[in-house]
């Protein structure tokens, strides 16, 4: 037989409510709410969004283009692959698919470099070695990545690395060498740098 509850309000009313009722109330209002989150990938990055978030979207809101649908795959994709994170970087620099922003492209470079990416130690080293639009070079930074992608067994790499190291101390050879290497690396960045992954039956497909 169930317990109740009686509430009088001003000796004028009584209220009975099943005592199962007030229990279950009160573990409502005590319990405490676990939040899980989504990953949301758009073109401009990731962000994590509450599961309980509630979504408005009004006729005016603007439905992403097959190409922002994309680079936000990638962008996802790029968090935990180093691969795509070297194609996004080479996609920021061109502005192929993406709108073109060289902080963006270094940034996600050096994240693929960091992972142990050694098409990004490459091309890290190179961009350093010489400098690349407004952006001086920068020769600790050249070695370091050159250095790394020596150790991983890269040929050219090595080369590379011993001549910078040769001209660095004499200045103005090493302006002379950087100048005639700058416009063929920078030529490499934005044509020559193939990427890994394709957009294929709507999605990345790694070749």
């Amino acid at each position: 037989m169930s317990q109740y509850i009686q509430f009088n309000f001003n000796n004028s009313f009584v209220l009975i409510v099943p005592a199962v009722v007030i229990s279950f109330l009160a573990a409502c209002a005590t319990s405490p709410s676990h939040t899980s989150f989504d990953r949301i990938c758009d073109s401009s990055g990731c962000y994590d969004r509450p599961r309980q978030a509630v979504q408005y979207q009004s006729a005016s809101d603007q439905v992403m283009t097959p190409e922002q649908h994309q680079a936000a795959a990638l962008i996802a994709m790029a968090e935990n692959d180093p691969t795509a994170a070297y194609d996004l970087a080479l996609r920021y620099f061109r502005g192929d698919g993406i709108k073109r922003n060289s902080y963006q492209a270094i940034q996600w470079m050096r994240s693929a470099a960091d992972r142990g990416n050694l098409d990004a130690q490459k091309a890290l080293g190179r961009l350093y070695l010489t400098g690349l639009e407004e952006m001086g070079p920068d020769f600790r930074e050249a070695e370091k990545w050159l250095s790394l992608a020596t150790a991983a067994g890269d040929k050219e790499s090595a080369e590379l690395l011993a001549e910078a190291s040769r001209l660095k101390h004499t200045e103005r050879q090493f302006y002379l060498w950087s100048n005639r290497w700058r416009p063929i690396f920078q030529r490499s960045w934005y044509s020559n740098y193939p990427y890994h992954y394709q957009w294929r039956n709507n999605g990345w497909s790694y070749y």
